[in-house]
């Protein structure tokens, strides 16, 4: 008799679930068992997204105009806007005497706007043969990958932070987070974000680990990156208020071993906020020279803090847009304050703080600041919070995946959008990236 072959039946519903749900375990635990691995997985797919979207811009959004022939292409939009001048000041220099306006006799718009640190090294990269767009590229490329493992780092360290059963979980979904953030093309241009991010994470990193010596060191080429000391000052000095009050609490000398470390830090972070100021100042002989070519530029500092946001919220919509922008400001500060913010270390919590406000204190209503918050890089442990905890923050909800998938939807949406909208040029109407 021949056997009688049963046909294979497939398994019940509850099963497929089931074995669907330990396949997600699974990539959940060895995605936490080589988290380094993961960030710079997800970084990858990042930058290729990235890559589409500009691809994307440039076939569809570009105008002709803008690149000066009737096939744009990525490479085209890589080159754009600041990159010229970082490109500009590695191969040539910075102009003198400075740049004015012959009838004036005010400085105008020059490279001085614009930190030395990033072309200078690009250029070091050119002294070997490296074109400027590759190497600039290339290091922006390799200088994001470790920003986000900087910042995973940041997230996962629970000293003056909410106790956190799943930190590894939520740390290592915000660091992910960050990879996408809508304006992270600028990452694949000449520009200084990636270098800022770095040396901030590595700071506020430090911080944490009371290595002040080598805060300060890191404070010196950020003082020629990016014009941020005051926010890494704020989140020093509160790191150092919590600090003395656990000494005291514990019944030892405050900062014991270490004050003159920690004074040290203070001031050569201090310090490195005027830095390129000051060179600026004495390169052209004119003390203010560096806030006369930014006012070129556009800023306004005479103005006053905050100013120049509330004007703007009124002239657009009045009471209401001024309501809309508090009530945004707000409901941020509250988040960082609140029981989603406080499972993120204290000193990364003032410089989420700090780093903002400063923006809008100094910086007039531009939509540079997009990029400007690739830096506020909490914003990304914020919705990793509110996509995968509990409405009180006590414990992670079991379908957390498709909470954050659901995230990223808007989120890749915004990517498009914004390389779509702000990293095309058109000569006679584009909003500077």
């Amino acid at each position: 008799m021949s056997a009688v072959t049963r046909p294979a039946t497939a398994a019940p519903p509850a099963s497929r679930s089931v074995l669907t749900s330990a396949g997600r375990s699974h990539l959940t635990a060895l995605a936490l068992a080589h988290p380094v691995r993961t960030i710079l997985l997800v970084y990858v797919v990042s930058r290729l997204v990235a890559l589409a979207a500009m691809w994307v811009a440039a076939t569809w959004f570009q105008n002709p105009a803008g690149v000066g022939h009737l096939d744009p292409t990525v490479g085209d939009l890589i080159g754009l806007w600041d990159g010229k001048w970082y490109e500009t000041i590695a191969t040539q220099g910075y102009p003198v005497p400075l740049p004015a306006d012959p009838l004036t006799g005010k400085l105008t718009y020059s490279a001085w706007a614009f930190y030395p640190l990033f072309p200078f090294i690009v250029k070091g990269l050119m002294a070997v043969g490296i074109p400027f767009t590759v190497g600039a590229v290339g290091l922006n490329v390799v200088l994001g990958g470790v920003g986000a493992v900087l910042i995973w780092a940041l997230f996962r360290h629970g000293l003056h932070a909410d106790p956190q059963p799943g930190r590894e979980r939520l740390a290592l979904v915000a660091a992910c987070l960050w990879c996408f953030y809508p304006a992270t093309g600028v990452m694949l241009k000449a520009y200084t974000e990636p270098l800022a991010v770095v040396l901030v994470a590595a700071s506020l990193l430090y911080l944490m680990r009371r290595r002040y010596v080598l805060v300060a060191v890191l404070a010196v080429p950020l003082g020629f990156t990016r014009g941020v000391a005051a926010a890494m000052g704020c989140a020093a000095l509160i790191h150092l208020i919590v600090r003395i009050r656990e000494d005291r609490a514990a019944g030892v000398a405050p900062l014991r071993g270490q004050r003159s470390a920690a004074t040290l830090m203070l001031v050569v972070t201090g310090l490195s906020g005027i830095a390129w100021p000051v060179v600026v100042g004495v390169v052209s002989g004119i003390p203010t020279a560096f806030f006369d070519v930014q006012e070129a530029w556009g800023q306004k500092p005479a103005s006053g803090p905050f100013v120049l946001w509330l004007q703007w919220a009124w002239d657009a919509r009045g009471l209401v847009g001024v309501g809309v922008l508090v009530a945004l400001c707000g409901t941020y500060i509250t988040l960082i304050l609140g029981r989603h913010g406080r499972w993120i270390p204290v000193e990364v919590r003032a410089w989420a703080v700090a780093y903002p406000l400063y923006l809008f204190a100094v910086v007039r209503p531009i939509t540079s600041m997009w990029r400007f918050l690739l830096l506020d890089f909490p914003l990304a442990a914020l919705l990793a919070s509110v996509a995968m905890r509990t409405s009180t923050g006590e414990r992670i909800v079991t379908h957390w995946r498709w909470r954050v998938a659901v995230l990223l939807v808007p989120i890749l949406a915004g990517l498009v959008w914004w390389t779509c909208a702000l990293l095309t040029f058109t000569p006679w109407g584009s909003r500077t990236p």
